[in-house]
């Protein structure tokens, strides 16, 4: 449901400060490809939904380690005039409303960040009902502006052309290769036999045409179209359940609007399956007056309440316009099935596959949980500070808190606050990166806290990409970037 702001005071008490705490147009991506797209539908007069949408159909191309049209994602949105908040929820619904397959056994893989196993199961059988494609159109019919085909049309034209992968993704790669080489991913991601390197050319053949059938047809072609039938034969060819009826029934839902306050901001997001909302909300209210050795404690304490160890890839796009609303939208495709619809360059979700989004209550139809939380931080007039997400799994809350911190409470700008080193909290260990503060570490040891120190800044500690009035930013674990409108 849609919420309004709280406020103080009313918008036009204060018109001398109006031009001063106004958030600057611009996007927030995790590939420079992804941000251009976006600027460009900015400069174009395009709003803010345009803009994401752009660039998350540009992901497909430039960020398909990551994410793709094949995933499921969410979208928080800011409406500047009225001072609502909107969440939409179009991630994955688990199949098998046709009830005429039964799923083949899943393949199982295992892949290392950093030092840290984990097992994934991968094939037909765990693709659950894409909704990407449905999530792009629900959020253009509602906050569009510019044509469906306009704000395509630059994903079509990336993917003809390829983008240079970032040496950032490059290191994904080499964790995450275990599930992006089956079927077409080997043609694609080690065209000679290797593993792409940074500086190197990303290109999915086929990928043009499939976005160019989405342009001229809209996502319906995924559902109920000619793309949909064939993501139905190919994935019971590899052993999956998904059937017609399954694409037909999937919709776009809008949830619940969680809120919480960090000082003198409001917080604003859907109540994910980490609890970042209830995260926020349970820090101490005197946190900002804490020295940074008692603020790391109560922030650990907090993390540990909520949390649980989850691994897994996600990308997300953050987007405020001139008239300053603002669009946020993560999206993820899991580990990555290894199932690729044949001639289009898509890789299609794993999040059966995925045991941690493994719930009692899944049934056909379901949607399932996530840990997205693409998130707006509004001040006490109503007027937008920050929008912002991250990818990571579990970690999204970890770098979403502290970017926050970094931002409403140190005073930080957005590329000081997004880079600086973090630290996250797995049962009462802490796991640190290297130049995380050792005064505050020994305070969480004292604490009772086991310190794991990491070698390296590392994108096992999400990928945080925000747009406020501290500026934009993407996050360098992940060769993410920010930029505004001149």
């Amino acid at each position: 449901m849609t919420v309004t702001v709280p406020t103080a005071t009313a918008r036009a008490s204060a018109p001398p400060r109006e031009e001063a705490m106004r958030v600057p147009a611009g996007v927030a991506a995790g590939h420079p490809a992804t941000a251009e797209v976006g600027l460009r539908i900015l400069a174009a007069g395009g709003s803010a939904a345009d803009a994401a949408v752009a660039a998350v159909l540009a992901t497909s191309v430039s960020e398909s380690i990551l994410t793709g049209i094949g995933g499921g994602g969410f979208a928080t949105y800011f409406d500047a005039a009225t001072q609502t908040v909107t969440c939409l929820d179009f991630f994955c619904s688990v199949p098998g409303l046709d009830g005429d397959v039964t799923p083949d056994p899943m393949t199982p893989i295992e892949v290392y960040f950093g030092a840290v196993p984990q097992i994934y199961s991968i094939g037909g059988a765990s693709v659950a009902v894409p909704g990407v494609p449905a999530g792009c159109g629900e959020v253009h019919r509602r906050w569009g502006r510019l044509p469906w085909q306009r704000v395509v049309e630059p994903a079509v034209t990336l993917a003809r052309s390829g983008v240079l992968l970032p040496a950032a993704q490059a290191r994904t790669l080499v964790s995450v290769a275990p599930a992006l080489l089956p079927g077409e991913g080997a043609a694609i991601y080690a065209p000679t036999g290797r593993l792409l390197e940074g500086g190197e050319l990303l290109h999915h053949p086929g990928l043009d045409s499939a976005l160019d059938a989405m342009a001229e047809e809209g996502p319906s072609v995924f559902y109920t179209g000619r793309l949909g039938q064939l993501l139905v034969d190919t994935v019971r060819a590899g052993g999956g359940a998904l059937g017609p009826a399954d694409l037909a029934a999937y919709r776009v839902l809008e949830l619940e609007v969680g809120h919480a306050t960090l000082g003198h901001n409001h917080i604003y997001a859907r109540h994910d399956m980490n609890e970042t909302i209830h995260t926020i909300a349970a820090l101490p209210a005197e946190l900002p007056d804490m020295s940074r050795r008692d603020r790391a404690v109560a922030v650990a304490n907090a993390l540990r309440q909520y949390g649980a160890q989850r691994l897994g890839d996600t990308t997300n796009i953050s987007v405020v316009d001139a008239e300053g609303d603002a669009c946020v939208i993560t999206t993820t495709l899991g580990i990555g099935s290894g199932v690729w619809l044949p001639g289009c360059g898509i890789n299609l979700n794993s999040m059966l596959g995925e045991g941690e989004l493994i719930t009692p209550d899944l049934a056909p139809g379901r949607r399932m949980s996530s840990m997205m939380c693409p998130l707006v931080v509004v001040d006490e007039d109503g007027r937008l500070v920050v929008a912002a997400g991250s990818a990571g799994a579990s970690r999204i809350r970890t770098a979403l808190v502290d970017t926050l911190l970094g931002v409403l409470i140190d005073g930080l700008d957005m590329p000081a606050a997004i880079a600086r080193p973090r630290f996250h909290v797995v049962g009462d260990v802490v796991h640190a990166e290297l130049g995380y503060p050792a005064d505050e570490l020994d305070a969480l040891s004292a604490a009772g806290y086991t310190i794991n120190q990491w070698p390296d800044m590392n994108h096992y500690f999400g990928g945080v990409s925000a747009v406020g009035r501290a500026g934009a930013a993407g996050d360098p674990r992940r060769g993410g970037v920010g930029a505004v409108l001149p």
